[in-house]
């Protein structure tokens, strides 16, 4: 079976929209299911992940401060990061995997205490690469923008253990 465009009927088109609802409550749940061990050790959790869109989220500690008392700008790129892939994971196809490409960040604000926000949403979709966009606020002041850039492939066929 060839690629197909995001969107465009498929083997599973019923003509309703109960199976669409089904299939995208699924891929929310198999977003938010992924185990992520590096989102554990900073304290950044995963809200909503569907439809092209995710929200991740930190309440800031004192492990995520740089020496001068604010948020280290790493923090907020793995906020970025991590939100990004969430909302472009969730339309990838089984066998299907992504990765960052780049991704550029603007700092507009130091944050010091309190709980952060990243909203992101796919700009584009494409059958190889995607695009997305990040706004991260503290308590609801823009501190911070990413763009990025992802790479959408399946990996190799792993061989098996026997041979």
């Amino acid at each position: 079976m060839g690629a197909r465009r995001l969107g465009a009927p498929g083997p599973l088109d019923c003509g309703g929209a109960i199976l669409l609802s089904l299939l995208r409550e699924a891929m929310v749940v198999k977003a938010a299911s992924v185990h992520h061990p590096y989102a554990d050790l900073i304290g950044l959790e995963l809200g909503e992940s569907d439809d092209g869109r995710s929200r991740c989220f930190l309440s800031v500690a004192e492990r995520h401060l740089n020496p001068h008392g604010v948020v280290h700008g790493a923090v907020l790129y793995a906020l970025a990061d991590t939100g990004m892939g969430a909302a472009l994971y969730p339309s990838l196809s089984p066998g299907q995997i992504c990765a960052t490409i780049e991704i550029k960040m603007n700092y507009y604000r130091p944050v010091s205490s309190g709980d952060i926000q990243c909203h992101t949403e796919v700009v584009y979709r494409g059958r190889r690469v995607a695009n997305m966009e990040s706004s991260i606020y503290a308590d609801d002041r823009l501190v911070a923008k990413a763009n990025g850039s992802y790479s959408i492939f399946k990996l190799p066929d792993t061989p098996s253990e026997d041979g």
